[in-house]
């Protein structure tokens, strides 16, 4: 049953299918304490979900930010 939504896009998905910024905290550049900023200034929280697509656009887009900006 799809009952989970993307905030970005709006698209329904699978509740397994989800996915969260949380995840950033993984990677080392741009570090996770930049990118909670990053997206706070863009409504974004740590528990907002997104379909796998979303997800891939704001760690691309969030990587080029994080070499032009500091926060």
């Amino acid at each position: 049953m799809k009952n989970a939504q993307c905030k970005k896009c709006l698209k329904k998905f699978h509740e397994k299918d989800i996915y969260t910024i949380q995840q950033f905290q993984y990677r080392k550049i741009p570090a996770y304490d930049w990118s909670i900023k990053y997206f706070e200034k863009l409504g974004i929280t740590e528990w907002d979900s997104f379909c796998e697509e979303c997800m891939s656009f704001y760690a691309k887009e969030s990587e080029k930010r994080s070499d032009k900006s500091k926060i």
